[in-house]
C-alpha cells in the first residue's frame, strides 16, 4: 500500500431521491432527518436535503411558501448518491420507514467527490 487514499466515489453511480413532506415524521423526528442519519449509518457517500418552495404529490394538494398562503408542510427532497450496489442495499431501510411520497432512482456519473480541506470524505477508512 502506498498510503494514498483510494477514491471513494467516481464514475457511474446511482442517485436516490426521496420526496416527502416537511412535516412527515418517524418517531417524532423529521422523516428527512431520519433518512439522512440512516444513510450515514449505512456508510453511504453522502446525503443532502433540499426544501422546495412549492409542489404537490399524490394527494394533489399544493403546498407553497408564498406569503399569502403559508404552508407548514413544504416538499422536501433527500438526495443520496453512491454506487448502485450501495444505494440498492439501502432501499430496505426506506421500506422500513414506510415512506409516503415518491422514491426515484436515476443513473448518474460522479465527476468529482471530495471533502473540504482538512476534513475527511464520508465513509473514509471504511473497509
Amino acid at each position: 500500500m502506498t498510503g494514498a487514499a483510494e477514491p471513494r466515489l467516481g464514475g457511474p453511480a446511482l442517485r436516490l431521491t426521496v420526496l416527502v413532506g416537511e412535516n412527515d415524521r418517524h418517531r417524532h423526528r423529521p422523516l428527512f432527518s431520519e433518512i439522512v442519519h440512516r444513510a450515514r449509518a449505512a456508510g453511504l457517500a453522502g446525503a443532502s436535503v433540499f426544501r422546495g418552495v412549492e409542489g404537490f404529490g399524490a394527494s394533489s394538494m399544493v403546498h407553497t411558501a408564498r406569503l399569502l398562503s403559508l404552508s407548514e408542510d413544504l416538499p422536501v427532497a433527500v438526495v443520496i448518491v453512491d454506487t448502485e450496489e450501495r444505494v440498492r442495499a439501502f432501499l430496505p431501510e426506506l421500506a422500513g420507514l414506510a415512506v409516503e411520497g415518491l422514491v426515484t432512482l436515476e443513473r448518474c456519473e460522479v465527476v468529482r467527490y471530495a471533502g473540504r480541506a482538512g476534513g475527511t470524505a464520508a465513509g473514509e477508512g471504511r473497509a
